[in-house]
C-alpha cells in the first residue's frame, strides 16, 4: 500500500474528513486532497505529525520507500553518489512529455510502414490496360511520395528525440526515485493499464490478420494481378494501424516502465538492446538493397515479417544462453 492509500485508510479509521485532518496538520484541505490522490507528497514534518495523530510509527508510513531504496542501492550498477534523484515533479513531467509525443511518434512509425503503399499501388495500376499512366511515371511519383514520407517521418522522430534528450539519464538506469515517487508512478501506470492492454491486444490482432487479404486474393482472384497489389497495400495498412495503436498507448506505459526499471528497461534487457538495434539496421539495409535492386516492392515486404519472427527466435535463444551461463557460473 502506498502512502496515499495509507493516509486515506487511517483518516477514515479515525472518522475524520479531509478538512479535519488538514486542521490538525496545519495545512489546507487541498494539500490533503493532493496527498491522497498521489499528486503530491507531504514533507517530513507533516509525516511526523501524522505518525503522532494516527498513532502509528513513521516506519509504517515509510515502509514501502525504505524497502525500495534498499533494493535500488544494492542492485544498481552505478555508485550511490552518482545516482541522480528523480523528484515527483520530474517523474510526472517525463510521463506527460512522453504522452504528448506519443501521437506524432506513432504517426511517424506508421508512415515508415505505409511509405511504399503509393509506389506499390501505382506500379500495379500502371499495368492495367485502362490505366492512363506509364510505368515510368508511376514509379517516379511513387518514389517521390516514398522519400517525402520517409523524410517527414524522420524529422518528426528526430524532433521527438531532441525534446526528450534531458531525460536520457533515465534510460541508463543511473537514477533513484525520491520518497513517494514509486507509488505515484505505479498509480499512474495502473490508471493507463486498461487503455494500454486494449490497444496492445487490438494492435496484435490487426498484425495477425494482416495476411488475410493476400489469402483471399489467392482464393478468389488468383488471376487478377491488380487485386494482388491492392491486397499487399491492405496488409501494410493493417500492420501500420496495429503498430500505431501499440506505440500510441505504449509511450506513456513505457515511461512508467523506465522509471520503475521494469519490462524491457531492466538492466538485463538494456544490456541486449544494442545487439538488436544493429540487427534491425542490417535488416533495413537488406530490405532497401533488394527492393531497389529488383524494384519488386510488392514482394520484398515479406522480409519484415520474416525478420520479426527471426528476431523473436534470436531473443529466445539469447535468453536461454544467458540463463544457462548464469546457472553454470
Amino acid at each position: 500500500m502506498i502512502l496515499a492509500d495509507k493516509i486515506i485508510a487511517l483518516r477514515r479509521q479515525h472518522g475524520w474528513s479531509q478538512e479535519e485532518l488538514a486542521g490538525q496538520l496545519g495545512v489546507s484541505r487541498q494539500a490533503v486532497s493532493k496527498w491522497e490522490s498521489a499528486s503530491a507528497i507531504p514533507d517530513l514534518e507533516r509525516i511526523l505529525k501524522m505518525s503522532h495523530i494516527f498513532e502509528v510509527s513513521t516506519d509504517y508510513l515509510l515502509k514501502e520507500d525504505l524497502e525500495e531504496a534498499e533494493v535500488s542501492v544494492s542492485s544498481g550498477e552505478a555508485p550511490e553518489e552518482r545516482l541522480r534523484n528523480v523528484s515527483p515533479e520530474e517523474a510526472n513531467a517525463f510521463i506527460e512529455q512522453k504522452k504528448r509525443l506519443a501521437l506524432p511518434q506513432a504517426l511517424a512509425v506508421a508512415a515508415y510502414i505505409l511509405c511504399p503503399v503509393p509506389l506499390i499501388f501505382l506500379a500495379g495500376y500502371s499495368e492495367l490496360d485502362s490505366a492512363g499512366i506509364s510505368e515510368e511515371a508511376a514509379a517516379g511519383i511513387g518514389l517521390i511520395i516514398l522519400f517525402l514520407t520517409v523524410g517527414i517521418a524522420t524529422v518528426v522522430v528526430i524532433l521527438n528525440g531532441s525534446r526528450l534528450e534531458k531525460y536520457d539519464y533515465l534510460k541508463t538506469g543511473s537514477f533513484r526515485l525520491q520518497y513517494g515517487v514509486e507509488g505515484i508512478v505505479r498509480k499512474r501506470k495502473e490508471e493507463m493499464a486498461g487503455t494500454y492492454r486494449t490497444c496492445a491486444a487490438v494492435g496484435t490482432f490487426l498484425c495477425i490478420i494482416a495476411a488475410v487479404p493476400i489469402f483471399l486474393v489467392f482464393c478468389f482472384w488468383e488471376q487478377n494481378d491488380f487485386a494482388g497489389v491492392v491486397s499487399v497495400d491492405i496488409v501494410l495498412l493493417l500492420v501500420a494501424m496495429g503498430v500505431f495503436l501499440y506505440i500510441w498507448a505504449g509511450e506513456s506505459w513505457g515511461a512508467c516502465q523506465i522509471l520503475l526499471c521494469e519490462g524491457e528497461f531492466t538492466p538485463e534487457e538494456q544490456a541486449r538492446k544494442p545487439i538488436f538495434k544493429i540487427y534491425w539496421c542490417v535488416v533495413t539495409a537488406i530490405y532497401l538493397g533488394i527492393s531497389f535492386w529488383t524494384f519488386d516492392w510488392h514482394k520484398t515486404w515479406v522480409i519484415w515479417p520474416c525478420a520479426g519472427v527471426l528476431c523473436g527466435a534470436l531473443k529466445t535463444i539469447e535468453r536461454m544462453w544467458r540463463r544457462s551461463r548464469k546457472n553454470t557460473d
